[in-house]
């Protein structure tokens, strides 16, 4: 099961109905209880953050969030010593601007 029919069950689950079904659950239920109404809509609300997440993370570039190398290191300060741009030093490292520049940053190329 993936993440969005978790959440289309716990959604449905949340809003009294059978996810299978589609009948509405009785009164008696479980389901309808307030507190259980509530920690179901929580569950919906977490798998939501965590599909948002996971989107994003999608889109980011490859070595985002993973340790720089020495190696890495020595490749970018010669690349922007020759005065590569930012943007370029960003794709050819996989990483986000942000990275870079706060990689230039720890190695005095670049001011805050």
């Amino acid at each position: 099961m993936d993440q969005a029919q978790a959440l289309a069950i716990v959604r449905s689950l949340a809003n009294g109905v059978d996810p299978e079904s589609g009948e509405v659950f009785g009164t008696d239920s479980a389901y309808q209880r307030p507190q259980v109404v509530r920690a179901l809509y929580q569950a919906a609300a977490a798998l939501e953050r965590i599909e948002r997440f996971e989107r994003r993370r999608q889109q980011m570039p490859q070595k985002t969030g993973e340790p720089w190398t020495e190696e890495e290191d020595r490749k970018l300060l010669a690349a922007f010593d020759a005065g590569r741009a930012l943007q370029e030093l960003a794709a050819a490292h996989e990483r986000t601007m942000g990275a870079v520049r706060a990689r230039l940053l720890k190695y005095g190329r670049i001011n805050a």
